[in-house]
This record gives structure tokens, sequence and C-alpha cells, in this order.
């Protein structure tokens, strides 16, 4: 049987087929393996591919086999990620259209990749005023000396700062590239990204060799937005990366903070249009950590297995709530549907049809990737 991660890495290879596409087939035949499968007929069920894309997609998967591009492809990426894996991201997990592989390299930290490590994007210009430069610095450090990790891009400007300021802080800081993570870009940056290595990590959506491309870096901003509770805007012109990567934070519903600046200086414009939207200022360190105080926990509450069931269930509910518990592994949030389908032998359309009873009385819920646990 083809592993789910061999699917998400084959699924990435075919052209047109993007994250969001991929979050629809799955939930369409609900699991990879199955759309794998599918006809090309039945893949135009799926919102967003048509004949021309189908047969694409038909072409494709006659010239990809999963497994043995999975083989061949870790032994030029050792270290990736796909959403099958547990140590993927949760909380990038949790956006509508999360990598289907996300390369890395450095030193993971599992509670970072569950949600419970705080991490904060802090993005901006890459020519800041000196104004930009010093708060950069003294709200890097703050947020340093309070525990959390700082993500940022790598760029030059806001994001150089912030790295270079976490590290001097002794904090842990994650660079998020639009190249692969064997190169540096900009060049310049070449020392800070190799002292970044020795404590933090670095994260990109494309491939070991992948060079500079101008359409990468907004695509990879989604990564810096789609990882953090909250993403700092420290200065950004009115025409700015930074200013997609906090649109971005506000769909995935995350906290977007904004130094404010003057009406005189083109780098403050971008802010002062965020906080004319909604964005909250940042009035001083102090606030700022009020600011983050103020979001909520994400701590895990460990499921247990219990045999306890609520009384008057039938018999499919009963063993579905049964297999939850005993399929749950303490790494993961929740258990995936072939496994459960695999598990209980009931057939896909009626587990499904029995989940979506078991979440509307309240004793399941579904994640994203059409992962389940119970309530």
């Amino acid at each position: 049987m083809t592993s789910e991660r061999a699917l998400w890495l084959a699924w990435s290879q075919i052209e047109g087929v993007g994250p969001i596409l991929l979050q629809r087939l799955q939930e369409q035949f609900g699991t990879l393996a199955a759309a794998w499968k599918a006809p090309a007929a039945d893949l135009l069920g799926v919102n967003g591919i048509g004949l021309q894309l189908a047969d694409a997609i038909a072409n494709a998967r006659n010239t990809i086999d999963p497994p043995t591009l999975l083989q061949s492809h870790e032994a030029t990426n050792p270290h990736f990620w796909t959403p099958a894996d547990a140590d993927y991201p949760q909380l990038l997990l949790e956006t509508f259209d999360p990598p289907p592989v996300l390369y890395y390299r450095g030193i993971v930290r599992p509670l970072e990749n569950q949600g419970l490590q705080p991490m904060v994007g802090i993005v901006g210009t890459r020519t800041p005023s000196d104004y930009g430069k010093k708060w950069t610095q003294r709200l890097t450090r703050t947020l340093v000396e309070a525990g959390f990790t700082i993500v940022s891009g790598l760029a030059e400007g806001i994001d150089t700062c912030a790295h270079r300021a976490c590290l001097e802080g002794n904090g842990r800081t994650l660079a998020v590239l639009g190249t692969g993570v064997d190169r540096v870009y900009p060049w310049t940056n070449r020392a800070l990204y190799h002292q970044l290595l020795t404590t933090g990590l670095a994260l990109s959506e494309y491939p070991t060799g992948t060079k500079p491309d101008r359409v990468h870096f907004p695509r990879r901003n989604r990564i810096i937005a789609g990882l953090c509770r909250a993403v700092i805007v420290m200065e950004a012109p009115e025409r700015s990366g930074a200013l997609i990567t906090a649109h971005l934070a506000n769909d995935y519903g995350r906290d977007v903070y904004v130094l404010p600046g003057s009406l005189d200086h083109p780098q403050a414009l971008g802010c002062l249009t965020l906080l004319n939207r909604g964005a909250q200022a940042i009035l001083g360190e102090n606030h700022l950590l009020e600011l983050l105080g103020s979001l909520p926990r994400m701590d895990h509450h460990p499921l247990t297995r219990s045999n306890d069931l609520p009384p008057d269930l039938p018999p499919e509910q009963k063993s579905l709530l049964t297999a939850l518990s005993e399929l749950h592994q303490p790494d993961r949030e929740g258990v995936a549907l072939d496994q459960l389908v695999y598990h209980t032998g009931l057939p896909t359309g009626t587990l499904s049809a029995e989940l979506l009873q078991l979440e509307l009385e309240g004793l399941v819920i579904q994640l994203p990737g059409m992962m389940y646990r119970r309530a």
C-alpha cells in the first residue's frame, strides 16, 4: 500500500495541482490514495479541475510511481515533511493552503511543530529607516527574553535585523526561504544564515538546488504567516511583501501588530494602512507583551484511551469512538480517515456519515487533513 507521504510528494509534482487543489482532492476522495486511483472523469467533480487539467493529471500519473519517487527524492532531499508526517507544523497544517512538501535544515524542536512553543513573525521593508531598525532590535530582544521564537524571511532590511537581533540575544529564529534550503539569498546573508542554522531552522517548500525566483518570495510569505501565532509588521511602504504576509496572517486568523510610523516617511505608509484596517498598534515593549499575552493558549490535552462511551449509541458509532481512542498517538493531533477505515472495516461512505453524526453530537472533532479525534 502506497504511503500518504509518497502520495503528497507525487501529487506535488503535477503541474497545475497546488496546495488548495490538493486539499479539495483529499476532501472529495477521502484520501490522496483514492484520488490517485480515481478515473479522470471522476476528477472533474473537484472544484478547479477541468477537462484539460484532468487529462494532464491522468497523463502525469502514468509516468510517476509514488514509492519510487519518494525513494529517489529522499536520497537528494533527506529532510522534509508532508502533511502525512507527525512532525509537520500543526499551525501550518490548519491553514487552507499548507505546502504539500516542506523542506528543512537545522535544529528541529517538536514543541514548535506542535504549536506549543509560541512563534512570532517579524517582517518589513528591505530598506528600513534607523527608527525601524532600532525598534526591530528592541522588540525582537524583548520577545526573545519572553521565550518566543522569531520567524522571518532572511531578506535584506527588517528580516535581517530581526534574525540578527534574535541571535545576539541568544534566541531561536526560523528563516523561511524562497530558495532551496541549501541556497542563501541574498548572498550577503550567508554568514548570518550559517549562524542561524547552529541553533535555529531554515524552511522552504522548494527542493534542494532551487535558485531565487521572484515568484517564490510572495508565496513563501504564507508560510511565515501560517507558522506564527502573530505577525509584526515593523515598516512597510504601500507596495510591500510584508503587507502580503499581514493580509495572509489575517486570512489565517492570526493577530497582526504594527509599529506606528510617521506620515512623512514612505516606509510607514503601509503600516498606517494596516492600522486603518484594524491591525493593532504597538505602543512599546510591555504593550507588545500584553497583546501577545492575550492570545489563547494552545495547550494539548492528551486523549485517554477510555472505554467510557455514551449510552444508546449505534454499534458503528461505538466502534468508531473506541477506534479513535485506541489509534490515537501522543505525537499526533488525530487519527487519519484511512486508518479508521482499515481498523473498523467500515466502508468509507458509512464511516464518513457516522463521523459526521458524531461531530453533530459533539463527540468527535474533525481536524485539517481529514484527521479526527474524540472531543
